[in-house]
């Protein structure tokens, strides 16, 4: 099974922008679809992006769309997020995830079956 791990959060101030990486131990093109969630203190993951590998389809949550970019480096094994116009309440703990299987969609939590540890993004206002 794929293993990842996120780096890139940190804090930022509204409206700058910031680029999260999901390094994969295997190969991403392994994978079926792959995508970012997030969790706010007090709250549920929520969907934010996922691509889908043989199209190189990209979805996003209506909250992120025009600001966040989701992309995937095959030959370096990483997933991207590119976030910009951030806003405070973008904050959250950020999650990349895989999926082995092939679905219709990504936009549930349980479509995913690996996940990485998380980093964490903080906006100020």
């Amino acid at each position: 099974q794929v293993q990842l791990v996120e780096s890139g959060g940190g804090l930022v101030q509204a409206g700058g922008s910031l680029r999260l990486s999901c390094a994969a131990s295997g190969r991403i093109s392994s994978t079926y679809a792959m995508g970012w969630f997030r969790q706010a203190p007090g709250k549920e993951r929520e969907f934010v992006a996922f691509i889908r590998w043989s199209s190189r389809s990209t979805y996003y949550a209506d909250s992120v769309k025009d600001r966040f970019t989701i992309s995937g480096d095959n030959a370096k094994n990483t997933l991207y997020l590119q976030m910009s116009s951030l806003k405070p309440e973008d904050t959250a703990v950020y999650y990349c995830a895989a999926s082995k299987t092939n679905y219709a969609s990504y936009y549930p939590t349980n479509r995913f079956d690996a996940w990485g540890q998380g980093t964490q993004v903080t906006v100020s206002s």
